[in-house]
């Protein structure tokens, strides 16, 4: 019996942690997805004969937009020796004058990082007369916008599913322990025990397994996150706290919810079973 309810419950807490680890990655997916759009940047490069005052008024221009979340002036020693390290110490020496041209970069608040939007921003900041030329990488942010939906959508499925199946395998561990007590199900059946009466030890049992293997999976679930940050720290700047504690909350509510429904059909099915077909 022991070492019955002693797999039943590494079961339960194997799935619940899965159920936990897929949460983690569905609450935090906003976290995830505005870390990258972070990273999508609309490079402004201005005409030749911009001098660095006027560069630095366009740019505070730039930040009074609502679409702009920070901008960097990139001057032309900065964009010399970003040039050197890609084209060689000597590249300027075939140039009377640095060709390197003035540049605002300009880092777009998440919500505006889409393929219609960066257009939009891209034509309102080329419409400046110091503007030479606008450069965004549209592919990168069509990918974005495209494949960060159907990650979050991937996980929301993966979640139900793993319910789906956390709620199968639970019922089937559950109706082996309490099979066991069939005899004493029908014995409380013949005294005239009320189902809620016969019920009710069965689904404290099964609360405190909930429970107790939802602790187990979040134990190994914050275990898992402290590898992972000394394995990827950036990591932990997209995980925020109290999406933690929610998804705590998740894993519990699953344990509990699952057991106890799990329990109460079993249990019920067991109370209707007639006498000859306790044998089998």
């Amino acid at each position: 019996m022991a070492s019955a309810y002693l797999s039943s419950l590494v079961s339960i807490s194997l799935v619940l942690f899965l159920v936990g680890a897929a949460s983690l990655l569905l609450v935090n997916a906003k976290g995830v997805s505005d870390y990258f759009k972070k990273n999508v940047k609309i490079s402004v490069i201005l005409k030749t004969g911009v001098t660095e005052d006027q560069a630095r008024e366009y740019q505070k221009s730039i930040d009074q937009n609502t679409f702009a979340a920070s901008s960097e002036f990139i001057s032309r020693e900065r964009g010399e020796e970003e040039l050197k390290a890609l084209l060689g110490e000597n590249f300027l020496d075939v140039f009377e004058t640095s060709p390197v041209p003035l540049s605002v970069e300009v880092a777009m608040k998440p919500e505006y990082v889409s393929p219609d939007s960066v257009k939009v921003a891209s034509s309102i900041l080329g419409q400046s007369p110091l503007v030479d030329e606008v450069v965004w990488q549209q592919t990168l942010v069509e990918a974005l916008s495209y494949n960060l939906g159907r990650v979050s959508a991937i996980i929301s499925i993966l979640i139900l599913l793993l319910l789906f199946i956390s709620f199968v395998l639970i019922s089937n561990t559950i109706r082996l322990n309490v099979y066991d007590r069939r005899f004493a199900i029908h014995t409380m059946k013949l005294v005239g025990a009320a189902r809620s009466f016969i019920r009710k030890p069965f689904l404290v049992k099964s609360a405190f397994m909930g429970v107790f293997a939802a602790l187990i999976a979040i134990i190994m679930l914050i275990a898992m996150l402290f590898v992972l940050k000394g394995e990827i720290p950036q990591l932990f700047e997209l995980f925020s706290p109290k999406l933690l504690l929610l998804v705590i909350g998740i894993v519990i509510g699953a344990g509990l919810v699952i057991c106890l429904v799990s329990t109460f059909f079993v249990v019920n099915k067991l109370i209707k079973l007639h006498k000859s077909e306790l044998y089998y």
